[in-house]
């Protein structure tokens, strides 16, 4: 017996699916339909929508809707104006930089791109972002760099400014020697906890880095890496704290790493004011506000030059 359908109900789901394709193709231009022309490049519904999704994301507030077409305004104007001046992050660069981003966020690229999916943004929007900062950061750095530099005077007299009695000015020198005691790719936990244990001997054992670090080499799967030098500016505050209660010639706490178990000899601590954490971090917050005026006046500029059509 061969099915058949009525013509009433033909009809029916003709009808329904004619509205279905027609919905879709209504959605279709909508996401397509441009929200705005800059110097004839255009922003469409959908970018302001992806953008809108990943702001919220970042933010955990929902962005005004012209908060976020300005966003993708001003990142059209600055990659526009670096590229007038030869600066252009390739494909390589910006994903180099996505991958930093879920590295520090301690996942992979993968589950970065999962996330930014399913909370209806986009990569593509995400690196359209980082292209921009890194670009405009690149021209900044260089148009104005003699106006941004800052005088060791200028700090120190900041810092004069709101010394406190717990204000430090002392900053040290570093020599270490990094010590990895290998895991395998792919090993269990187990694993990890086992080589954390010989770590753990190995920093009773190890009271002096001309001895320590030739008994080092000669234990099994352990590699000790070649001197580094570190100034204590330059280190964030938690591994100044681990190293300030280090000992010379004695080893840091093991530290779980991709290779394996990692521990740092401190074989050499000098005391410098060359450059202290309190004077870096002063430096930092004044670059960081002359950086955001010339930026913000530059791109002012840039704005009223540029043919900004809404549509």
């Amino acid at each position: 017996m061969q099915f058949s359908i009525r013509a009433p109900w033909r009809a029916f789901l003709t009808a329904a699916l004619a509205a279905v394709a027609i919905l879709t193709i209504t959605s279709l231009a909508r996401a397509q339909a441009v929200v705005v022309f800059v110097d004839g490049q255009p922003i469409t519904a959908l970018d302001v929508e992806q953008r809108s999704k990943f702001m919220e994301m970042s933010t955990h507030k929902v962005p005004a809707r012209q908060e976020v077409i300005d966003t993708l305004v001003d990142e059209i104007l600055e990659i526009r104006e670096a590229k007038r001046f030869g600066i252009d992050p390739g494909a390589s660069d910006i994903n180099e930089s996505f991958a930093s981003v879920a590295t520090n966020m301690g996942i992979d690229t993968q589950k970065l791109t999962q996330m930014l999916t399913n909370g209806g943004a986009s990569v593509e929007t995400f690196k359209q972002r980082l292209r921009a900062q890194m670009a405009w950061a690149s021209l900044i750095r260089g148009r104005f760099r003699a106006s941004l530099e800052i005088a060791d005077s200028d700090v120190e007299a900041q810092i004069q400014l709101h010394k406190s009695d717990e204000t430090a000015q002392v900053g040290y020198e570093y020599i270490m020697r990094p010590i990895l005691l290998i895991v395998p790719h792919g090993s269990p936990d187990a694993a990890f906890e086992a080589r954390k244990r010989d770590a753990d001997a190995l920093r009773v054992r190890f009271v002096d880095c001309s001895v320590g670090i030739s008994f080092a080499r000669a234990l099994p799967d352990v590699a000790v890496r070649d001197p580094v030098s570190k100034s204590s500016a330059d280190l964030p505050q938690e591994l100044r704290d681990i190293l300030d209660k280090t000992e010379v010639g004695h080893l840091t706490p093991p530290e779980q790493t991709a290779e394996g178990v990692q521990m740092f000899a401190v074989c050499s601590k000098k005391e410098t004011k060359a450059e202290t954490p309190e004077m870096k971090k002063v430096r930092d917050e004044m670059f960081e506000k002359k950086f955001g005026a010339k930026a913000k006046r530059y791109l002012a500029d840039l704005r009223r030059q540029a043919m900004i059509e809404y549509k």
